[in-house]
């Protein structure tokens, strides 16, 4: 389900987080597309925060830190790189008025971005917005082989530590399934999501940065 919005409508980040709280989020048709429309999927993306499927040789990759992860170290760049073509993705959905949007969310703390780091190279990311014991994932990119899953091994350590109850991915893509996500009917998501903004989230509760093996024994319950 979507409805759509003109250009000239007033959407605040304040705007956008009860949006968010509702089971609603933005999308536009392109880049250069200035208008948004709102969406309310019937089937659900989550990935259930403790059964993130993380390969061995992910893990290999994690532990190693081939890596630098960071937290909002560059956050107008992540959104950058997850709105450049991807393969088997030529063009985004991410256009100015939405990084403009994310950005505000950024300005008082309800939008984070994990990056990845190969040197002084960004190489990798996602970004996501918070809400009381939810998080929910916009878009990710990479440049180097595994580098966006290496964040979000990052993130579910983060928001395990934090105590989120729910990561949403609002659809599930193959990408995706594969690091454990599934759908759920859009009335399970509105029971979990009734139960997720309520209470409080600690998104710092570890440092900014923290080492792979640091994050895998976070999320081994260690």
């Amino acid at each position: 389900m979507s409805s759509r919005d003109n250009a000239s409508s007033e959407i605040t980040p304040e705007v956008l987080l009860r949006a968010y709280s509702c089971g609603i989020f933005p999308m536009s048709e392109s880049a250069d597309d200035p208008t948004i429309f709102w969406v309310e999927p019937e089937r659900r993306g989550i990935i259930p925060l403790d059964k993130l499927n993380i390969s061995s040789r992910l893990a290999r990759t994690v532990r190693s830190d081939r890596y630098r992860i960071t937290i909002n170290a560059a956050f107008k760049q992540t959104i950058a790189g997850c709105a450049e073509p991807q393969p088997g993705r030529d063009d985004t959905w991410i256009n100015q008025r939405i990084r403009d949007l994310y950005f505000g969310l950024y300005n008082i703390g309800h939008c984070h971005s994990v990056e990845a780091w190969d040197g002084d190279e960004l190489v990798g990311g996602l970004y996501g917005v918070s809400l009381g014991r939810a998080f929910f994932g916009e878009s990710m990119f990479h440049r180097a082989r595994d580098a966006s899953k290496v964040a979000l091994v990052h993130l579910v350590a983060r928001l395990t530590a934090g105590g989120f109850v729910l990561l949403d991915t609002q659809f599930v893509t193959e990408h995706l399934r594969t690091l454990g996500a599934i759908e759920v009917s859009r009335e399970k998501y509105r029971a979990m999501l009734d139960d997720a903004v309520e209470g409080d989230a600690d998104f710092f509760a570890l440092p900014r940065e923290i080492s792979g093996a640091k994050a895998l024994a976070q999320l081994r319950g260690n």
